[in-house]
């Protein structure tokens, strides 16, 4: 009954990261939690940022090695001293199986392979000039990057990136209304500016014959 209930609650527990779990997260239903999550995986970008990669992983592993033996060693201590039979403190989670299914692999697989091909078809389509104006639009983003890796380095892009994260969402719920006012503002001036080149540069659209072919 103990493995059981151990198993169903690391089920639980892992259906965290699917995507309510994540929203729940990033909106900070659970204050706790998502500070735990927050802290701890700022504290690893950080260390990651200072250190290689390499070191991160084996400091951390040592850390993590370092407490499951000391533990081990306390429960057979108080055992011998207790004179009490309790076996292996991880036996629970030592015999959890953490095998994946085939169907999940497949799965996974599937939603990447389509991921792929999205942005493997998205680039060719910029690239190539399907559409002069979003090949445009695609070649700025580029010049303004090479302005962000200039004055950024990846890792920090990707702490910036995880900050916003716990941050942005939920300054958007408490002002979303305020928020999608100047948002579609926005969206509206661009959606002008747009037609206007479009409309000036007839390369930037595919012609009506060109879309039935």
């Amino acid at each position: 009954m103990a493995k059981n209930a151990l198993a169903e609650y690391l089920v639980l527990e892992a259906s965290d990261f699917t995507k309510d779990g994540l929203e729940s997260l990033i909106y900070w239903r659970d204050v706790k939690k998502s500070a735990v999550v927050f802290g701890g995986g700022l504290a690893i970008l950080l260390a990651m940022s200072l250190f290689s990669l390499i070191s991160v992983f084996s400091y951390l592993s040592l850390l993590l090695l370092f407490g499951t033996i000391s533990f081990r060693i306390y429960k057979n201590v108080l055992q011998a001293v207790q004179k009490t039979s309790e076996g292996h403190p991880f036996k629970d989670y030592l015999e959890l199986d953490l095998t994946l299914s085939q169907e999940k692999v497949q799965q996974l697989a599937t939603v990447a392979v389509a991921h792929v091909n999205a942005l493997v078809t998205g680039l060719r389509r910029l690239f190539l000039v399907e559409d002069l104006v979003d090949s445009i639009k695609f070649g700025v983003l580029l010049y303004w990057l090479t302005y962000v890796g200039a004055l950024f380095n990846g890792m920090t892009c990707v702490m910036i990136g995880f900050v916003a994260l716990f941050t942005l969402p939920k300054v958007y719920e408490n002002n979303k209304q305020s928020i999608d006012t100047h948002l579609e503002m926005v969206r509206s001036k661009i959606q002008e500016i747009t037609e206007k080149v479009k409309a000036a540069v007839p390369l930037g659209k595919k012609t009506e014959t060109e879309k039935t072919k």
